[in-house]
């Protein structure tokens, strides 16, 4: 459901703006249609797959992310210039998709809070963003960064995004999810714990211990659905882990 322009380097920058790339072409008014209806149409094939909810990704240098930033929408038409005119393509896209996709089903966003390049995309305007997602039904938003310009300064260490995440919750009564560089199961749970956001997303994390989530509930004292297969797997150190359903 995304385009994106990308080059990864050894610093890991992904985004649209990179010198030895052709630059992507503004699309004219047929290919706007085009592609927002290619957006409807992924997600009625969605619902008929009876996926339980879908996310729009508009972060990391994808093509939603290209319209909101002004570092790569020089567009002079209605959907270039003004924050309101970079934001109505996605907007657009938004209402398609969730128009599209069965009413009791979510329909979330993700986002590059902030290009981490002067001058370009931040966390003010993201608040607007969101706000405007909120009005328009967004069950929740997803706060990542970066993967536009490689120019990009990012301060990456532990929780670095999470005061993004924050700044979006407090401005927005939809959920929000804290993503980057969260490894650690304490870590996990103070930010949900104090309020920073709703709910944390794993990747590396996950894709290094799929069961990550079982080990964290172990920690933290809580408890695992699982099949009544795994049963003999639980540990003994963890006897009452498993909530084996029926």
């Amino acid at each position: 459901m995304e385009l994106n322009f990308y080059k990864q380097t050894g610093r890991d920058v992904m985004g649209p703006i990179v010198e030895d790339l052709t630059p992507p072409v503004e699309l004219d008014r047929e290919g706007l249609d085009r592609i927002r209806q290619a957006f409807a149409d992924a997600a009625i094939r969605a619902a008929r797959l009876d996926l339980a909810a879908v996310q729009l990704h508009g972060a990391h240098g994808y093509l939603l992310h290209q319209f909101l930033s002004p570092l790569s929408n020089h567009r002079t038409d209605e959907y270039g210039g003004s924050l309101e005119n970079r934001m109505r393509f996605p907007l657009e896209i938004f209402e398609a998709v969730r128009t599209a996709f069965p009413s009791s089903r979510p329909v979330t966003m993700r986002v590059s809070a902030t290009d981490w390049v002067a001058g370009g995309w931040d966390i003010e305007q993201t608040i607007e963003f969101a706000r405007a997602l909120e009005a328009r039904g967004c069950a929740a938003i997803h706060v990542s960064s970066g993967g536009l310009d490689p120019r990009q300064q990012i301060p990456v260490g532990p929780s670095y995004q999470v005061p993004l995440a924050r700044a979006v919750k407090q401005a927005v009564n939809i959920p929000v999810v804290a993503v980057g560089m969260i490894t650690e199961y304490e870590q996990a749970e103070a930010i949900v714990g104090t309020g920073d956001a709703d709910l944390i997303a794993l990747a590396r994390g996950i894709l290094y211990d799929a069961r990550w989530p079982w080990h964290a509930a172990a920690e933290l004292g809580a408890k695992v659905k699982a099949p009544l297969q795994y049963l003999r797997s639980q540990p003994r150190q963890h006897r009452d882990l498993f909530d084996c359903g029926e």
